[in-house]
C-alpha cells in the first residue's frame, strides 16, 4: 500500500512560473549555478544553491548558506512571486522531452512507507550530502526538491490524468533546453479519492532520483517526531514531496565513464589486458553500444567495440547490470579503480551530454572514456525489490524535473 496524501503547495505565480523553475541542485557545479543566478534573478537555484548569491569565500556547506535560503525562500513568499495554495491538492507535472511525454502525479509520501520499504531504494546515500539536505530543510522548514518515484503503471491513474489535462493548466513553458513543463491542479474530491485509492493498491514505489532528498527528509521528520513525542501522524513532516511517474513513460540515459590515466600501462598493454575478457574491434566511427554486454571504448583518437567474453550468471540483478560487469571485468583488474565513489581518477558523463564529451574529455584532461547501455527501469525495480544496491551513476533520468515549481511546507 502506497500512501498518497494532498497537500497545499506553494508554487510560482503562473505569469513567473518559467523564471523561477531550475535544474536540481545537485547537476550543475557552483560556478554555473551562479552564472544562471546572475542571469535570472528569479531561478530557484537562488534557494537550492543559497551561496550563488554570497561572496565565493564563503564555503558551500557554510551555516550562512543555509540561513540565506530560508530567508530567500520565504522572502519569495512575502514578495508574491511564490503563492501559497488555500487548499490541499494534489498536481500533475507533464514533461515533453523530443516528442516524449511523461506525466508524473505530485503529492506527498509517506516517510513510514520509505521506513518499512514499501519506497524501495537502489543507491547507498553519502552522509555529507545527506547532511546538506538535512540543514537545507531544517532551514527552510520546508522540502523545496520533489523525490522522483517510479511505480508500475496502474491504469486508473492514467485515467483520472488523462480527464484533468482536459482544464486549464497552472504553468506551460518551455525551458532553455528545450523542454516543455506543463502542471495542472487536482482539487475536486472525487478524482483525489480516485488517486489515492489506486495508489493504496500499489504494493511498492521506487525512487527513481533523489535518494539524498528522500534521506533527508526522513532524517528530519525523525527528529521532529522525537521532539514532539505526541504527535499524530498527520503533521507535515511525516511526509515528503515526491512525484510519482508510470514506469512505461520513463526513459534512462546512459551513464558513461572516463578514467585519468591507463594505470601504468601503455596503450598496446591496455589493449592486451582488454582483450582477456573482452573482444575487441575497431570501429570506423563513433557509435553507441547497441546490446547488453557491449561497450563503446574511445582511446588515442579511436573508437573500439568490446564485447563481453563470459556474460555474468544470470539471476544476480546487481552483478547482470553492464556497469557491473565493466566495474568488475576492466575498471578493477585492469585500471586500478577499486571504489568508483571514492577514486579522484575516474568521472562520470551522463549520456545527455553525448559522446562528444567523451572524447573532449580524453582529449582534454582523460586518457580513457566508455559508453555503456543504458540501465533499464525494470533492471532497477529487481534491484530495488532484492534489497540490493546499484553500483554508483548507474542511471541518468532525463529530462529533468524542474526545482521551484512546487514546495512542500512542513511547519509554519
Amino acid at each position: 500500500m502506497v500512501t498518497l496524501k494532498p497537500f497545499r503547495a506553494i508554487r510560482p505565480r503562473e505569469q513567473l512560473a518559467s523564471r523561477v523553475a531550475a535544474l536540481p541542485y545537485d547537476v550543475c557545479s557552483r560556478s554555473e549555478a551562479k552564472a544562471e543566478v546572475q542571469r535570472e534573478p528569479l531561478s530557484f537555484l537562488q534557494v537550492d544553491r543559497a551561496e550563488t548569491t554570497l561572496p565565493d569565500s564563503v564555503g558551500t556547506y557554510d551555516s550562512r548558506v543555509y540561513e540565506r535560503a530560508g530567508e530567500l525562500l520565504w522572502r519569495m513568499v512575502e514578495e508574491g512571486v511564490l503563492v501559497r495554495d488555500q487548499t490541499d491538492a494534489l498536481y500533475l507535472y507533464e514533461l515533453t522531452m523530443d516528442s516524449r511525454v511523461q506525466t508524473g502525479l505530485v503529492g506527498l509520501a509517506s516517510i513510514d512507507d520509505y521506513l518499512g520499504g514499501v519506497i524501495r531504494e537502489h543507491e547507498k546515500t553519502r552522509a555529507d550530502k545527506e547532511e546538506d539536505r538535512v540543514r537545507h530543510v531544517s532551514a527552510c522548514h520546508a522540502q523545496t526538491g520533489p523525490i522522483f518515484l517510479a511505480y508500475r503503471r496502474a491504469a486508473a491513474v492514467g485515467a483520472v490524468a488523462a480527464q484533468q489535462k482536459k482544464n486549464p493548466p497552472i504553468f506551460d513553458f518551455l525551458a532553455p533546453d528545450g523542454v516543455r513543463h506543463r502542471g495542472w491542479k487536482i482539487s475536486g474530491e472525487e478524482p483525489i479519492r480516485l488517486l489515492t485509492r489506486a495508489f493504496a493498491d500499489l504494493p511498492e514505489a521506487y525512487i527513481a532520483d533523489g535518494h539524498h532528498r528522500a534521506a533527508s527528509a526522513v532524517r528530519v521528520g525523525l527528529q521532529k517526531r522525537r521532539e514532539l513525542p505526541a504527535y499524530t501522524g498527520a503533521e507535515e513532516f511525516n511526509y515528503f514531496l515526491s512525484v510519482f511517474f508510470p514506469d512505461e513513460e520513463l526513459r534512462i540515459r546512459d551513464y558513461n565513464r572516463v578514467v585519468r590515466d591507463l594505470n601504468g600501462c601503455s596503450q598496446a598493454d591496455f589493449l592486451n589486458r582488454v582483450r582477456e575478457n573482452f573482444w575487441v574491434e575497431e570501429l570506423p566511427c563513433a557509435a553507441h553500444p547497441s546490446t547488453k554486454g557491449s561497450f563503446s571504448m574511445f582511446l588515442g583518437g579511436r573508437w573500439y567495440s568490446l564485447r563481453v567474453k563470459q556474460p555474468p550468471v544470470p539471476g544476480d540483478p546487481v552483478a547482470s547490470l553492464d556497469v557491473s560487469v565493466l566495474q568488475e571485468k576492466l575498471l578493477c583488474p585492469v585500471l586500478g579503480i577499486e571504489d568508483p565513489k571514492t577514486d579522484d581518477r575516474i568521472d562520470f558523463v551522463g549520456g545527455i551530454r553525448g559522446l562528444e564529451e567523451l572524447e573532449r574529455r580524453v582529449n582534454t584532461d582523460m586518457k580513457v572514456a566508455f559508453a555503456l547501455v543504458p540501465t533499464s527501469i525494470q533492471e532497477l525495480f529487481a534491484v530495488a525489490d532484492a534489497g540490493l544496491l546499484m553500483p554508483p551513476k548507474s542511471t541518468w533520468f532525463e529530462p529533468k524535473l524542474r526545482s521551484g515549481l512546487f514546495i512542500h511546507e512542513i511547519e509554519e
